[in-house]
Parts: C-alpha cells; sequence; structure tokens
C-alpha cells in the first residue's frame, strides 16, 4: 500500500494569512503546507481519502490525482469536512454516490453542513453522498481498517490503523488500551502543533517524544503542524533517529 500526504499543516495551514514570521515567508517548500489530509492507493490501486478540508481541490490538482473511491473521516471539524462539495467531478464522473464512512455523530454534522447533498429532489450540479457509520474494525475495497479513539481536547475522534501503519491527527490524549492498538508499527502518523506551552487539544513536540519513546515506532511522522513548531529543516536536525516532520507530497510505502 502507499500513503500520500495531501496536507500537513494545522486549521489555518502555513503561510498564515498576515503572518510574516519565518515560517510564513520561507521559500522552502516543505514549509508550506496545506490543511492535513492523506490518500491511501491499496494493494488493487483503490484510492481512499482520509479527510477532505477546504484545500482538497488544490491538493488534487497539485498531486495529479483524480480519483478518490471512498473518504473516511477523523471527525467533523471544518478543516477536515468542508472540502466535501469539491468532490462533485469525482462523483459526476463515477455516476454514484460518495461513500463516506465514519462515526454516527460525524455523519449527523455532515448532513448539516450540506444538506442539498442528501435532498430527495436534488438541484443540477449538487453532490451525492451515502453516510455510511463505523465504530469498530471494518473493511473497505481490499484494506482493513481499524479505528483508534483520541480525545481531541474534550471530543472523542478517531485515527486509523492500516496493516503495520496508523494514522492520527488532533489528538491531544490517547488511552493506555487504545496505544496497545499501536506499539511496534512501522509507520506512527501522529500531529504535532508545535515545540512549546501546552495546547487543549493537540500534542506538542515534549509530548510526542515521550509517546515515540514509550510505543518505539521503526519511524514516526509529524502532521498537522502549525508555523510555531519551526522551520522545516532546522526542526528536523533537533528530533531523535526516525522521528521526522511530514511535508506536503511525502509519499509512505508499507
Amino acid at each position: 500500500m502507499k500513503l500520500k500526504f495531501l496536507g500537513t499543516g494545522t486549521s489555518q495551514g502555513i503561510p498564515v494569512i498576515g503572518c510574516h514570521c519565518a515560517v510564513c515567508t520561507s521559500k522552502n517548500q516543505k514549509d508550506k503546507r496545506f490543511r492535513s489530509s492523506v490518500i491511501l492507493e491499496t494493494e488493487l490501486g483503490k484510492k481512499i481519502l482520509i479527510d477532505c478540508g477546504p484545500d482538497f481541490r488544490m491538493q488534487m490538482l497539485n498531486n495529479s490525482e483524480d480519483v478518490v473511491d471512498a473518504i473516511v473521516v477523523t471527525h467533523e471539524h471544518n478543516d477536515h469536512i468542508i472540502g466535501l462539495d469539491d468532490v462533485r467531478p469525482l462523483i459526476f464522473r463515477n455516476k454514484k454516490e460518495m461513500p463516506i464512512y465514519c462515526q454516527n455523530r460525524v455523519g449527523k454534522e455532515i448532513k448539516m453542513r450540506f444538506p442539498y447533498a442528501f435532498s430527495e429532489h436534488k438541484y443540477p450540479g449538487a453532490p451525492s453522498f451515502e453516510i455510511i457509520e463505523i465504530a469498530e474494525e471494518f473493511e473497505l475495497f481490499d484494506c482493513t481498517i481499524l479505528p483508534i479513539e483520541v480525545m481531541h481536547a474534550s471530543l472523542p475522534i478517531f485515527g486509523y490503523k492500516m496493516k503495520n501503519l496508523a494514522y492520527i491527527t488532533d489528538a491531544s490524549f490517547i488511552s493506555e488500551e487504545e496505544k496497545e492498538k499501536l506499539k511496534n508499527l512501522d509507520y506512527l502518523i501522529l500531529n504535532c502543533i508545535r515545540k512549546e506551552s501546552p495546547h487543549p487539544a493537540h500534542y506538542i513536540l515534549p509530548q510526542i517524544i515521550e509517546i515515540f519513546e514509550e510505543l518505539k515506532p521503526k519511524k514516526m511522522y509529524l502532521t498537522h503542524i502549525s508555523q510555531q513548531l519551526g522551520l522545516h529543516d532546522e526542526v528536523e536536525r533537533e528530533l531523535p533517529k526516525n522521528l521526522h516532520l511530514a511535508y506536503d507530497g511525502l509519499e509512505l510505502q508499507f
């Protein structure tokens, strides 16, 4: 299987509008981050999108991606679902509803924000979504996906484990029970918003290093990164061996 990072930034992306810090004005392409999202390619060539934020259209165009067979959603915040309307060209081409796998609560939020996608009498050009509720391990095409429940402040959300890789974004706490599912991975992908000053809803770098040492993945990549974490190349040099910053366009084989 293959995982490609379509976006690795936090909810404002990088550069942030009106910010003139060293990161936001950097010429290094690895410092430019769309909102967090990845696309999985299964062994049979099916494409599974995890999260669909406001940058979805440009993420697909910039990466020469033109197929999404299904969408899996971590949670209902706008930087993870508000791009769903831009899936329309794929729906029109396939001539069928786009399946969206998510928690029951998230599905209700999608229906509230995109009511026209579920209307009995749709106007021409409206998207069509099929909400599929998930709560435990499920099969999607030739891929087995295990939800990992994490806390995003007080909101329970899902990360996902596929084979020997786990993708988790927007976490601020993972229970011991869920950590058991994350031990000895080849790849652990986890959110890290900044270096210092605890955040109520996201991990910061010292917490990430503790988790890295505890769970011992062969490699760990950080995503959902803000400009406060620092310049990509500088932070990379400071990190422990086998702990890396992800960047937009990075691909992992697993």
